[in-house]
C-alpha cells in the first residue's frame, strides 16, 4: 500500500512539473554540497554551514585532498574561501577592494591570516594588482578571485614559489581572455572545473594553472 501511495504522489509531482525539484530536495548531489542552504542563506557554505570558497563544487573537491600544511597562499579578493583556506594552509594573505567588507571580515579570520585594503584601480601598476609585491614573499598558490582580474593575473606570475600554481575563478567570461592569454604564452596549462557553485543556479568555470612539477602534483 505504502509503495502505491509513494508512487501516486510521484505520478502526481511530475504531471505538476514538480518532481525534479523534490527529489533535487529530498536526496541528490546538490543536497549533499549544501547548495540549498548556500541559496537560502546567500552564503557560499556546505552542507554543515561551514564556509567554503565560491568556487565549482568539482575545483573544492580537488583542492581540498591536494593542499599542504606548509602552503603560503595569496587570494585576490577574500571571504569565506579565506576561512576555508586558513584551515588548510600555513599562512593566507588577501588583498580586498572593499574597506567595509574588509573590516567586517578581519574580527573573523585567524592570525595566520592578513587581509589588506586597496581601492581598485584597473591597471597592472594600480595598488591593488600590485599588492602582492608589498607581502615580500613568494607563494604556493595565487588565487585571483576579485576586481582587475587581467592585472593580477600578470602580478601573480611574478610571485610564484617554484611549482606554483594560479587559480582563477569564473574563467569562462569572456573579460578575463586576456589574463589567460598571458598564462597561455608562458607555457602554462591548465584544468577547467566547470559546473554547479555555492549560491547560483548557474554553471561557472573555476581554472588552475600550472607547470610541470607542481605544487598540487597535478
Amino acid at each position: 500500500m505504502l509503495k502505491i501511495t509513494k508512487k501516486i504522489i510521484w505520478n502526481i509531482l511530475n504531471f505538476l512539473k514538480l518532481g525534479a525539484y523534490v527529489q533535487l530536495t529530498l536526496k541528490s548531489g546538490l543536497k549533499d554540497e549544501g547548495w540549498f542552504k548556500s541559496f537560502y542563506t546567500k552564503q557560499s557554505v556546505d552542507n554543515h554551514k561551514k564556509p567554503i570558497p565560491w568556487f565549482t563544487y568539482s575545483a573544492i573537491h580537488f583542492l581540498q585532498n591536494r593542499l599542504k600544511p606548509h602552503f603560503d597562499i595569496f587570494e585576490y579578493g577574500c571571504g569565506n574561501s579565506t576561512l576555508w583556506l586558513a584551515e588548510r594552509v600555513k599562512s593566507v594573505d588577501a588583498v580586498e577592494g572593499d574597506k567595509n567588507w574588509v573590516e567586517y571580515l578581519r574580527p573573523k579570520m585567524p592570525k595566520t591570516v592578513t587581509i589588506t585594503y586597496h581601492s581598485v584601480q584597473e591597471d597592472e601598476n594600480g595598488k591593488y594588482a600590485q599588492a602582492i609585491a608589498e607581502t615580500s614573499k613568494l607563494y604556493d598558490i595565487v588565487i585571483v578571485d576579485g576586481r582587475d582580474r587581467n592585472h593580477c593575473i600578470i602580478q601573480s606570475e611574478k610571485y610564484l614559489k617554484e611549482g606554483g600554481i594560479i587559480i582563477l575563478d569564473n574563467s569562462d567570461r569572456p573579460d578575463y581572455q586576456k589574463g589567460t592569454d598571458f598564462l597561455n604564452e608562458r607555457g602554462y596549462k591548465r584544468i577547467d572545473f566547470v559546473g554547479n557553485t555555492p549560491i547560483v543556479a548557474m554553471n561557472s568555470s573555476t581554472t588552475i594553472f600550472y607547470q610541470p612539477n607542481n605544487c598540487l602534483e597535478i
